[in-house]
């Protein structure tokens, strides 16, 4: 069902995990994607052919989001090729976990300049240049809603992008741009997984009360919805897509 026919939807961070399905589901529901990366030219390449190949249309932009400019040509680069934007999904982010006393300056400014600078940066641009009746979708944590030791500087930039969305809902209202967040819970990425022992992604699983963790189609699906025009009514809003985990 083609429930996206006609949008064209910048994603962020899109070459692989979480943005890299949330690249295909929209696709799938029949939107045009812009797949931003940053450093992995091979995997985003990798993640439009998969799109093409399923009859969805799709490009790759390489832009760094904490970079202004290059922010900025991202915008040009889509604009010129598809004619709009409707739909910006900010999924680019790093999580950097150690205890607050261990944590390095490199490790907060890395952290806020992806995280928040980011969100801002391309929040910032799309107030004037995404298309009316736009949406955006930011993307926070389930983190944010626990106290979870080592996970202090990645919940507070995540709590900041809550912020940005619910200030910035009131704000490109009157152009009828509806903005929220979505938070997954731990998910089945190898990002998450990498070098934790079964034994924490059991106990973290428990927490959910289906007793797993989530995949990334789970908040792919909760993507594609807010992308919509059935979710205009919801702004402002940050969603848990965790299984009740929190």
């Amino acid at each position: 069902m083609n429930t996206l026919s006609e949008k064209v939807i910048l994603v962020t961070g899109a070459s692989r995990g979480i943005g890299a399905v949330v690249a295909q589901k929209l696709a799938n529901a029949g939107a045009k994607v812009i797949v931003n990366y940053a450093g992995g030219k091979e995997a985003a390449d990798q993640t439009v052919e998969a799109i093409k190949q399923n009859g969805g249309d799709a490009i790759a932009i390489q832009a760094d989001v904490s970079k202004t400019e290059d922010v900025k040509n991202m915008f040009d680069a889509a604009i010129a090729h598809y004619g709009k934007i409707d739909v910006l999904v900010n999924n680019a982010g790093i999580m950097i976990t150690k205890l607050l006393r261990d944590t390095t300056d490199e490790d907060f400014e890395r952290q806020f300049s992806i995280n928040v600078k980011g969100t801002f940066n391309t929040m910032r641009e799309a107030a004037t240049r995404l298309a009316d009746k736009g949406s955006i979708i930011n993307f926070s944590s389930t983190t944010t809603r626990l106290m979870m030791p080592t996970y202090s500087t990645y919940v507070a930039s995540k709590a900041a992008v809550e912020q940005l969305t619910r200030v910035f809902a009131k704000e490109v209202g009157a152009r009828g741009i509806n903005v929220n967040s979505v938070s997954p819970g731990p998910t089945n990425t190898e990002l998450f997984t990498k070098g934790k022992p079964q034994e924490l992604i059991d106990g973290l699983a428990s927490l959910s009360a289906f007793n797993r963790i989530g995949e990334p189609e789970d908040t792919a699906k909760v993507v594609v919805f807010l992308a919509g025009d059935d979710a205009k009514w919801i702004n402002g809003q940050n969603i848990g897509a965790n299984g009740g985990m929190a």
